[in-house]
């Protein structure tokens, strides 16, 4: 990937927003007309884009984009991206911010804004989905000009090289694929040029970096599932297996011998299509052949959105009965012990709603505190209140004997349990980890409708995980992530009510709007948990009247000095995450995420991060 040093002009620092200068104008129209530009006034890189818009012979004067009105919309990266542009749209839903995703040519293939006047605009310029914006049709813009960098673009106002978008700003980030490491894509922020902020950039790229561990996930695990699974069945049997996939098929010998050209083409495209609908299946099919045959079409892992799995064929005479294909299983959510009306929070709710209602055993991630317990407790509450559930906790099963604690959970499996909670499954040790998945195994896919509803909890996805622990997770078809407190931080206004209610058993005992607001600066890294052992301190010593901020612990006392917007949240956990990855080396992590070394000192004044102290190592002599 070609690095790019970014640079601050003279505009961005003025009392203007970036891009809105008029000396940055001025030199714009010198550079139309061939006249001198003044050093140091437009970026470097900006002049280099410039230059190569006129070579490609660009109109600045107006907009002449190419339109496909059928983009491929179903590939790898729209799936990958679908959950971080949602994510990341729920975050942003109060800002005017458009988020755009594109093709490897500039291509777009999603927008998401929830302001109108800006969507408007949008729509003017032609920012929607099918136009390409790649740099030699639209000249110099955050999403073209990334792709020919290939790396990280801000264009601010007049940077843009068509006067149409000079009301605009924008950061593009690349995404590249976590394999071959080849471009596929950019991630686009854009919104007013009057509400530029170098916040941008960071989000930008944080969510390109988060595609790509999406799409080393259905790339990677999916191949190495659909491998394994593929040689478990060749293992198991003697008769004709296929593994399919979009990118992969794999045949026996058997399969080879017993199915001729013909009755390949047509048993491929069945099995695709029964693949794609999900879930195990049982066709019959007529081949050209003349032959009849069964087929058991298996996926090898349960996301939607790419299809692939095992096939296994057997040729029988032909049955006087018709199909005999399986059928497969068929939307504010308020939980008992359950608070919160955020976005993020109630779509997680929902989301872990819509999988119980369907069956679906399921993975809760998500950092310490953030409340996977309280949720899966209050979904059982609301759907079975009259059923058992029953926890096991796999941080504390190093202490017991290993055989006692897998027998224990078989139990309940067979006896007739509503609900069962793994939490912490990932600080099980390899030993317990296999016989687990060997218990989940056999009752992962049963129709029995008495089969309990099995949840397991684990800290935040961490992509390379152990093996064992991957396998394990393949018996959990679905993955919700609970977001952390700070990322849905407004939910605070509900949640000190119920918890000071609680621990008081309904006593008159308030929180006052400046220790709310006190509170709700707070960063919460221990998240709803840290927030409720701060609120028992705070009910020790006053059970009645009204909490002012004098009543607050003194760690809980906010480090910033104003309430972070979703935004600014996604910026500064950005900046937290690289100090940690480079050894708190702000100058490195200044590059990593696009900013000057000015702006991420300021930054890290602003939102109160402490950075990790590295001793140095003593020179030799």
């Amino acid at each position: 990937m070609a690095k790019r040093h970014l640079q601050h002009s003279p505009q961005a620092t003025a009392a203007g927003p970036p891009g809105a200068s008029p000396l940055l104008a001025r030199e714009r129209e010198h550079f139309l007309t061939a006249e001198p530009v003044k050093p140091g006034v437009v970026r470097d890189s900006i002049i280099a884009s410039w230059n190569r818009s006129k070579e490609w012979l660009v109109p600045a004067d107006h907009l002449e984009l190419p339109y496909d009105p059928n983009p491929n919309r179903d590939t790898r990266l729209t799936h990958s991206a679908r959950k971080v542009i949602s994510d990341l749209a729920d975050q942003l839903a109060s800002e005017p911010i458009c988020i755009v995703l594109t093709d490897a040519d500039g291509v777009v293939l999603d927008r998401h804004t929830g302001d109108s006047a800006l969507r408007a605009h949008l729509d003017r310029v032609k920012l929607n989905v099918g136009f390409s914006y790649s740099e030699q049709h639209v000249g110099t813009n955050g999403i073209g000009t990334a792709l020919e960098g290939r790396g990280p673009a801000e264009v601010f106002g007049h940077e843009h090289y068509a006067e149409h978008l000079e009301d605009l700003a924008c950061a593009g980030a690349p995404i590249h694929h976590p394999v071959t490491g080849k471009l596929v894509g950019i991630i686009d922020l854009t919104c007013w040029r009057v509400d530029a902020n170098p916040i941008m950039m960071a989000a930008a790229t944080t969510a390109a970096k988060r595609i790509e561990e999406a799409l080393f996930e259905h790339s990677g695990r999916h191949e190495l599932a659909l491998l394994h699974d593929y040689l478990t069945a060749c293992r198991r049997g003697h008769g004709a297996v296929l593994a399919i996939s979009d990118d992969m098929l794999m045949m026996n010998d058997r399969a080879r011998e017993i199915l001729d050209p013909a009755d390949q083409q047509i048993l491929l495209a069945q099995a695709t299509e029964a693949l794609n609908t999900g879930g195990r299946q049982l066709l019959v099919l007529d081949l050209p052949s003349g032959a009849t045959a069964r087929v058991l079409c298996k996926p090898s892992w349960e996301d939607s959105s790419v299809a692939g799995g095992i096939v296994q064929v057997q040729l029988t005479p032909p049955f006087e009965v018709g199909s005999s294909r399986h059928e497969v299983m068929p939307p504010s959510v308020t939980l008992p012990g359950v608070v919160g009306a955020g976005t993020l929070w109630t779509r997680c709710s929902r989301d872990v709603d819509r999988h119980f209602r369907n069956g679906e055993w399921l993975v809760l991630e998500g950092e310490p505190g953030v409340g996977k317990l309280a949720i899966v407790r209050g979904m059982h509450q609301f759907h079975s209140p009259a059923g058992h559930l029953r926890v096991f906790d796999g941080s504390a099963a190093s202490g017991t004997e290993p055989t006692a604690w897998i027998d224990e959970l078989a139990e309940e499996i067979d006896g007739g349990t509503s609900t069962i909670i793994l939490r912490h499954i990932d600080e099980l040790p390899g030993e317990m980890l296999r016989a687990l998945h060997d218990v989940l195994e056999p009752h992962r896919e049963s129709p029995d409708i008495d089969r309990p509803w099995v949840v397991a909890t684990r800290g935040q996805r961490i992509p390379d995980y152990d093996g064992d622990l991957d396998r394990l997770l393949r018996c959990f078809p679905r993955t919700v992530e609970v977001p952390p407190l700070r990322h849905h931080i407004e939910d605070l206004r509900e949640l000190v009510p119920f918890m000071i209610s609680r621990l008081t058993k309904g006593g008159s005992l308030t929180c006052s709007a400046e220790a709310m607001r006190v509170l709700m600066q707070n960063r919460w890294s221990g998240n709803i948990e840290q927030l409720y052992q701060t609120m028992r301190k705070i009910v020790a010593h006053r059970r009645i009247g009204t909490i002012t901020v004098a009543d607050l612990p003194p760690e809980c006392r906010a480090n910033t000095r104003r309430v972070l917007t979703p935004l600014e949240s996604i910026e500064c956990d950005a900046i937290v995450q690289a100090l940690l990855n480079l050894d708190g080396n702000k100058v490195r992590a200044a590059k990593q995420l696009g900013m000057s070394r000015a702006t991420i000192y300021r930054k890290i004044r602003e939102y109160g991060i402490r950075v990790p102290h590295i001793p140095e190592q003593p020179t030799r002599p």
